[in-house]
């Protein structure tokens, strides 16, 4: 009881799982069933039991938990330690799928994605007993370490090559790039050239692969691309050499970091956008709306990217054997840097 109240004290112990039952009405094992096995319940008794357990704090005892279903309730995730606006999304997405499903997460970050970092990370998250890991491998460099994971430990890839022998979820990087690249075109430019990424980014290689493709098809010519390091000083640098040349009138820039170093170099050579120079970026970052012009880009759905990612994890888990590639399609968002030129081409 409260000193000199009367009223009991909600806080006079710590919440167990028959409390969060009453609250929300429904039976312990139904709680169980959630925190354990979240995709056997219906999504609104879900929702009711999650919102019981954050609103009496509660937390599960993992180490009983683990007796009885065999399971700790903790997912390991390996990432490479970026501020980069992709990925470090992408872990967040994961992150809050999984926890808002009843899962803690433990992370290992790297600052390298080898065979012998990966082998590493994931050993460390073995000892902590996970149920299972997720890898974000962005890198060309990781394809050796995710062919080398011990067989009975479940593993989902994020953004990785093809070829890999674990699930993958991932934006499809391609569709995206040929999405940009046909905005363009269809405003009347006569190719566009590409400010791309670096050369052992998987996301900067199908950004190439898609922006190259629309123009073979369509018999433009193809620009010999440029690449930069995703940072906004590449994106300047490299952009001035292109604001330059009189004949570019139309480019595709694989990140919206690099899209904005671009702008200030076509500024400072007096070409405008999107009058003299149409510009798309990559990313839609949440600064691309407030960009001078705002920035036509491609938006990429990290949310769902996390949610495939996990719920392949949970397949694994449950003894699915089937590799699968799932793509999630990335949107072109039409803003104000790009338009028609302002003569045809010669």
């Amino acid at each position: 009881m409260a000193a000199g109240s009367g009223e009991p004290n909600p806080r006079s112990r710590p919440a167990v799982l028959s409390d969060v039952a009453a609250l929300a009405g429904v039976s312990a094992m139904t709680v169980s069933r959630v925190l354990n096995a979240p995709d056997r319940v219906r999504a609104e008794t879900r929702a009711r039991v999650l919102a019981a357990v954050r609103e009496l704090d509660y937390w599960p005892n993992t180490a009983a938990r683990q007796l009885v279903t065999g399971r700790s309730g903790v997912l390991g995730v390996v990432s490479i330690d970026t501020t980069l606006y992709g990925p470090a999304s992408t872990l967040y997405c994961i992150e809050q799928t999984a926890r808002l499903s009843g899962y803690a997460v433990s992370i290992a970050s790297l600052s390298a994605l080898s065979r012998r970092s990966i082998e590493e990370a994931v050993h460390r998250l073995r000892s902590q007993s996970v149920d299972g890991v997720i890898i974000v491998a962005p890198h060309e460099s990781a394809g050796d370490g995710l062919r080398h994971l011990p067989p009975d430990l479940p593993v989902v890839a994020v953004d990785a090559g093809e070829d890999i022998p674990v699930p993958v979820a991932t934006v499809d990087q391609r569709a995206g790039a040929a999405r940009a690249t046909r905005h363009l075109l269809s405003l009347g430019h006569e190719t566009v050239w590409h400010l791309g990424g670096p050369a052992d980014w998987i996301d900067a290689s199908g950004r190439i692969e898609g922006w190259r493709g629309v123009l073979e098809a369509e018999g433009r010519a193809v620009p010999e691309p440029l690449r930069g390091d995703w940072s906004p000083r590449s994106g300047y640098q490299l952009g001035r050499r292109l604001a330059e040349d009189p004949s570019v009138t139309a480019v595709f820039v694989a990140n919206d970091q690099m899209a904005l170093g671009f702008l200030r170099a076509l500024r400072e050579a007096g070409r405008r956008v999107p009058e003299d120079v149409s510009v798309v970026g990559f990313d839609d970052i949440p600064e691309a709306a407030y960009y001078w012009p705002p920035l036509t880009t491609v938006r990429q759905d990290f949310r769902e990217v996390g949610r495939l990612a996990f719920h392949l994890l949970l397949d694994r888990m449950a003894g699915e054997e089937r590799e699968s590639r799932r793509m999630v399609e990335p949107d072109l968002v039409v803003r104000e840097s790009t338009g028609g030129p302002r003569s045809p081409a010669r």
